[in-house]
C-alpha cells in the first residue's frame, strides 16, 4: 500500500475554483467518510487552507483509489470530474511524501516561508487522528512531516521575507495608504488567522483595532488580549459592522466562511456616514469574504488572494529557500529509506522464527533419541546450537536491511523469502503484529 496524494492549490487553480473546492471541518469529515466506504482506502485525511484543498490518502492500487477520492471531491464541489481533473495535481508514493514535507516546510505556499500552513498541517493531522481516519502510515508520514517543518523553520531564514500571508497583506496597504501607525483596524474574524493579524497589526503600530465575530466572547477574548499589549481595543457583533467601517483605515477579514461576510451594502453603509476617505481591505479568507463589488466602490481598495500571490515580496530570498529544498530532499530520503528496512523487517523477522523453529524441532530429536541426557548437557547443547544459529543469519539479514534501505531495496525482501522458503502468509501475520518478534542475537544491527 502506497500514499496517494490529491489536490487543488493555488497554483494549480484560479482562486474561483479553490473556492468551490473550500470546505469546513464537517465536510471534510464527510469528505473522508466516503472516500473510507471503498476497500481500496484505508486511510485518509483532508487538508484544507486557504490556498489548497488535499486529500492524502493510503490505498491499495493507483487508478482505483484516485478515481475514488476524484469522484467524491467531485460530488462535494458539484464540479464535474473532467472539470475537476484540469486543476488538480496527483502525486504517488515518494512524490506524495516530498510534496507534504514542502508544503509544511512552506515551500509550497502563497508566501514562500508562510508558517501558518505548519499548523494547518498539525490540525489537520489531529482532525484525522480523532475521527481516527489515520493509522501506522499517515500517523508516521504526518509526524514527520512536522518535523521536518519546524527543522526548516529554526535551520534556515525562510520565513524571513514574509512571516504571513497577513504581513504582505498589511505591507502592501501600507504601499497605498502610507504607513499604518496611529491609524485604526478592523479585524473579522477571531480564529487564529484573526490573532495573527492582531499580531501583525500590533508590530506596524496602529493605534486602535475592533474585533468583528459571530461569537461575540470569543472577539471579546481577542480584544482583551490585544489590550493587554497597550493597544485600545473593543470586541462587537457582525451587524456592528458598518458604522465601524467610517473610522477604519484597513479591515482584515479572514472568517473561513463559506459564503461572503461582507456585503456591498455593509461597505456602502459605513462610508455613506463618514467624510471622503481611502479604505483598504484585506480579504484573506478561502473562499471570498467580501463581496467582489465591493472593489468597485470610490476609494476602496480590496486587496484578495490573487494579488498577494503575484505580490514580489511574497517570495523569499532563493538562498534561503534553496537551503530549505535541501533539508526536504534530504528528510525524504532519510523518510523513505526507514519505510523501506521497515518492509523487510517482517521477512528478517519471519525467517527469525523460522530459525528458532528447525533448532527446537531438532533440540526435540535429540531428546527422543538421547533420553538420558541430562539438564546441563541438553541446555549446553541447545545454547550451542542457537549461537550457531544466530550467528549464521546475523550478517545477512544485517546486510538485507541496509540493502532495503535504499531505493529498490524491496526486491531484498523477496530475494530473502525465496532463498530460504519463508511463507508469505508468516511474513504477512509479523507485519500485521499477529505474531510477535523472535528476540535473538539477531535483533542486533551493527
Amino acid at each position: 500500500m502506497s500514499v496517494l496524494l490529491f489536490g487543488v492549490s493555488h497554483r494549480s487553480a484560479p482562486v474561483s475554483v479553490l473556492e468551490q473546492l473550500s470546505t469546513d471541518e464537517s465536510d471534510q469529515a464527510k469528505i473522508v467518510d466516503e472516500i473510507l466506504q471503498s476497500s481500496l482506502v484505508t486511510e485518509a485525511m483532508v487538508l484544507s487552507t486557504c490556498n489548497r484543498v488535499e486529500v492524502y490518502a493510503v490505498v491499495e492500487a493507483f487508478h482505483g483509489g484516485l478515481s475514488v477520492i476524484g469522484q467524491v471531491l467531485s460530488e462535494h464541489s458539484g464540479m464535474s470530474l473532467q472539470d475537476l481533473t484540469k486543476y488538480a495535481y496527483v502525486r504517488y508514493a515518494e512524490a506524495a511524501v516530498e510534496h507534504l514535507f514542502a508544503v509544511a516546510s512552506g515551500l509550497d505556499s502563497a508566501v514562500i516561508g508562510e508558517q501558518q500552513v505548519l499548523g494547518q498541517v498539525r490540525r489537520a493531522y489531529a482532525t484525522a487522528e480523532a475521527n481516527h481516519t489515520v493509522g501506522r502510515i499517515l500517523h508516521e508520514l504526518s509526524q514527520r512531516a512536522l518535523s521536518v517543518g519546524k527543522r526548516v523553520h529554526s535551520e534556515t531564514g525562510i520565513d524571513g521575507a514574509g512571516a504571513s500571508v497577513v504581513s504582505v497583506a498589511l505591507d502592501m496597504a501600507e504601499n497605498r495608504l502610507g504607513s499604518l501607525a496611529g491609524r485604526s483596524a478592523v479585524v473579522i474574524g477571531a480564529g487564529s488567522m484573526g490573532a495573527l493579524t492582531a499580531k501583525q497589526l500590533l508590530r506596524v503600530g496602529v493605534e486602535r483595532i475592533h474585533v468583528v465575530n459571530r461569537t461575540l466572547p470569543r472577539a471579546k477574548q481577542l480584544a482583551e488580549n490585544i489590550r493587554g499589549h497597550g493597544i485600545a481595543a473593543e470586541a462587537f457583533p457582525f451587524d456592528h459592522l458598518p458604522p465601524l467601517l467610517t473610522d477604519a483605515d484597513v479591515v482584515v477579514s479572514c472568517t473561513g466562511a463559506v459564503r461572503p461576510v461582507v456585503s456591498l451594502a455593509d461597505v456602502h453603509r459605513g462610508l455613506a456616514h463618514g467624510q471622503e476617505k481611502n479604505l483598504v481591505i484585506c480579504d484573506l479568507g478561502m473562499p471570498r469574504d467580501v463581496d467582489s463589488t465591493v472593489a468597485g466602490l470610490p476609494g476602496v481598495h480590496v486587496i484578495d488572494m490573487e494579488r498577494i500571490q503575484r505580490e514580489p515580496s511574497a517570495r523569499a530570498a532563493s538562498s534561503d529557500a534553496d537551503a530549505a529544498r535541501a533539508i526536504v530532499a534530504a528528510e525524504v530520503a532519510r523518510y523513505l529509506a526507514g519505510q523501506r528496512m521497515a518492509e523487510v523487517t517482517p521477512t528478517v523477522t519471519a525467517l527469525r522464527r523460522r530459525a528458532a523453529d528447525v533448532v527446537e524441532a531438532e533440540l526435540l530429536r535429540l531428546d527422543n533419541r538421547l533420553p538420558e541426557l541430562d539438564a546441563a548437557h541438553r541446555d549446553e547443547v541447545a545454547n550451542t546450537v542457537r549461537r550457531v544459529v544466530d550467528k549464521l543469519l546475523h550478517a545477512p539479514t544485517v546486510r538485507v536491511k541496509q540493502l532495503a534501505s535504499a531505493p529498490g531495496g524491496d526486491s531484498y525482501a523477496e530475494a530473502l523469502r525465496e532463498l530460504f522458503e519463508l511463507d508469505q502468509h508468516a511474513v504477512d501475520a509479523v507485519a500485521a503484529g499477529e505474531l510477535p518478534l523472535v528476540a535473538t542475537d539477531l535483533d542486533t544491527t551493527e
